[in-house]
């Protein structure tokens, strides 16, 4: 088994379900073996490899992982990500029972417990118990995977984060890195953030850029798009309620639509969450089709269909993420780190062509050679 270094990054975890079990496996996976791992995004940064990620302890509200282990809520219901790597036994950091705040949706208590959450009996920490805990932990990074539409939850650990001194890499689609406000926050307290919002390592968003911006590469003129993306998770369960849904829709909109030489009418593009299908479990299948114009204005048309494990798939980018936000801090860097985000990210704080945001995520680790 691969060693940790000798300074570990220390991280935790807010919102232990499926994203948070492909990360914890995904340590341990790496762990085990090393270089024989497979689709390990950037293998080594700054000398970091995925291995040297310490998950200390994770946040959470349901009674089937709090007082658990991380290894032990990793395969909790209603957890329902593939199990590519079961031996996660190391990982004991314990789960803490964080404050509902609105990461709960109603909607989500009325469905049947294996598939939606369960609200734990034991009372919420506070802020100042949470801040407490992040410094006694000496957490370095948090990693935030609460459900889509936790706009007050995810201002809530971030405020807790700034107060103990943690960097913050935000995996879902409440704009921090990419707010002034927040952005400024991060500057005044002296700490990074990376964000917003995921995009996955083979996903929906990135195949829709390519498409996007092939089409421009090759002076195709396009006239509308969609994405609609079906799966069984608690997230694509939770994203039934369109209430949660407008900060979801704008990121995943705003990265395509960023990627087009020129920005279609709204009519013209619809992107998003479009159903929940149970049996799916943590697989996604994403609907894709951009129409457009030939040369002379003949007519053309692209469909793809994409169907991807989910959760795995967001965390190869988590643990890119959460070694750049620890490269972040060891250089004494503050704000959100935009060279380190466009490419990981939907909503950055600046958009990013992908190849060029691949090459700038490079250089940003080489700066310090």
């Amino acid at each position: 088994m691969t060693q940790l270094s000798p300074t570990p990054i220390r991280t935790v975890i807010v919102g232990v379900g499926n994203c948070a079990s492909s990360l914890i496996q995904g340590v341990s996976y790496c762990r085990a073996l090393g270089d024989k791992a497979i689709g390990v995004s950037f293998p080594d940064l700054g000398g970091y490899t995925p291995a040297d990620v310490d998950l200390v302890a994770g946040f959470d509200v349901d009674s089937r992982k709090v007082g658990k282990t991380l290894g032990e809520a990793a395969f909790a219901p209603p957890n329902c990500t593939e199990q590519f790597h079961t031996d996660v036994a190391e990982h004991t950091g314990p789960v803490l029972r964080g404050p509902d705040l609105d990461g709960v949706a109603s909607h989500m208590l009325a469905n049947p417990a294996d598939r939606s959450f369960r609200l734990s009996e034991a009372p919420a920490l506070s802020k100042a118990e949470i801040v407490s805990q992040l410094q006694d932990l000496r957490a370095e990074v948090m990693i935030i995977f609460l459900p889509v539409g936790s706009q007050k939850a995810v201002e809530f650990y971030v405020d807790c984060a700034l107060e103990a001194g943690v960097a913050v890499v935000n995996g879902i689609p409440v704009f921090i890195a990419s707010h002034p406000v927040w952005a400024d926050k991060f500057r005044a307290a002296g700490l990074p953030i990376l964000g917003d919002d995921f995009k996955a390592q083979m996903g929906a968003t990135i195949l829709h850029r390519t498409l996007a911006n092939l089409a421009e590469m090759r002076g195709v003129e396009i006239d509308r798009t969609y994405q609609l993306n079906v799966g069984g998770n608690t997230d694509f369960l939770n994203m039934s309620e369109n209430a949660r849904l407008s900060n979801k829709r704008e990121s995943k909109t705003e990265a395509v639509q960023a990627a087009m030489e020129q920005r279609l009418h709204d009519n013209d593009i619809r992107i998003g969450p479009s159903d929940y299908v149970p049996w799916l479990n943590d697989r996604k299948v994403a609907y894709v089709r951009l129409e457009g114009r030939l040369f002379g204005g003949a007519r053309t048309n692209i469909e793809v269909r994409l169907d991807v494990e989910d959760s795995p798939n967001a965390a190869a980018e988590a643990l890119v993420a959460i070694r750049l936000a620890r490269i972040a801090r060891d250089r004494g860097l503050a704000g959100p780190i935009a060279e380190a985000s466009a490419f990981l990210f939907k909503h950055p704080p600046e958009q990013i062509e992908d190849t060029d945001a691949h090459d700038v995520v490079l250089k940003f680790v080489q700066q310090g050679d």
